[in-house]
């Protein structure tokens, strides 16, 4: 640990607090923690890992921690929104397509060039469960599921949420999502794309994963509407960045009034000029923050 914070202190960076510093890395996986450092460093892609002049412990430590209180933040609503989309996914394929079978066959999913077909995905999240809710119908001999006798409502349940997305979007010959968007309220362009980025999302922060700085693979496309009203909310922001992503969760909050939007909070705690507000709307890589 001490030698951890001489190497810090060696590379320029100001430790106001010793001891602070000391229980934080205790605490903290130094290397996690140097995801942040590596954009107050000079190049550190070219192996010059020296802190830009003035760069102090608590700078990167106030980033580190707002945006941990941004992850924490975020597990509320996207849990509100992965139930509310497991119970309409349930009730329009029931409603639909009817409660048993159906869902389960090959043929009600139009897969693109996957190494597991959604129906594997659907079988394995199933037969991975062992809640009451699906044991029950497994049979007294051999202890298999009787799918053919297993509820799309109790099925939804035990499926990930990744696989649900992929039954969103897949489902009904590629039908299903815009009855889902329907059903609660959104708009049905783009939908299972905006449900695939809340995924990865939810994903990032269930893996404690940065989102400082961090350019979605997964994100979008937030409808045009809803993107504008946003940026005049919280100023410009790239169709990359996690606030994209936050937008497209807030409106789906909003129309199905499961949760309050989380965009204004945070633009109420954090401003526009902020280091931290300046890496969640406009990520870049270490490289682009050369001197």
């Amino acid at each position: 640990m001490e030698e951890q914070i001489q190497l810090l202190k060696n590379r320029g960076l100001v430790i106001e607090d010793h001891a602070e510093c000391q229980t934080f890395l205790t605490a903290t996986n130094y290397y996690r923690f140097s995801g942040y450092m590596r954009y107050f460093q000079r190049a550190p892609h070219l192996g010059d890992n020296s802190f830009h002049p003035g760069t102090t412990f608590s700078n990167i430590r106030d980033i580190y921690d707002a945006d941990e209180a941004l992850r924490m933040a975020l597990i509320v609503p996207l849990t509100q929104v992965e139930l509310l989309l497991r119970t309409h996914v349930a009730r329009v394929i029931a409603h639909e397509y009817g409660p048993y079978g159906r869902y389960l066959r090959q043929d009600f999913y139009t897969d693109i060039e996957d190494r597991e077909t959604t129906v594997e995905a659907c079988l394995r999240d199933i037969d991975r469960s062992r809640e009451r809710h699906i044991l029950r119908y497994k049979g007294d001999v051999d202890r298999s599921i009787d799918y053919s006798r297993l509820p799309v409502w109790s099925a939804v349940e035990a499926w990930s949420f990744g696989t649900l997305s992929k039954a969103i979007e897949r489902g009904a010959s590629g039908t299903l999502a815009g009855a889902v968007a329907e059903s609660i309220g959104a708009a049905k362009g783009g939908f299972p794309y905006r449900i695939r980025a809340l995924v990865y999302l939810r994903n990032r922060c269930a893996h404690h994963n940065r989102l400082w700085h961090h350019s979605a693979l997964d994100a979008g496309p937030t409808p045009n509407n809803v993107r504008k009203k946003v940026k005049r909310l919280a100023g410009q922001f790239h169709q990359r960045s996690v606030l994209d992503i936050i937008a497209s969760l807030d409106d789906i909050s909003r129309r199905s009034r499961v949760s309050e939007p989380l965009l204004p909070t945070l633009v109420q705690q954090h401003s526009r000029a902020s280091a931290f507000w300046h890496g969640l709307a406009q990520p870049q890589s270490p490289l682009d923050n050369q001197n």
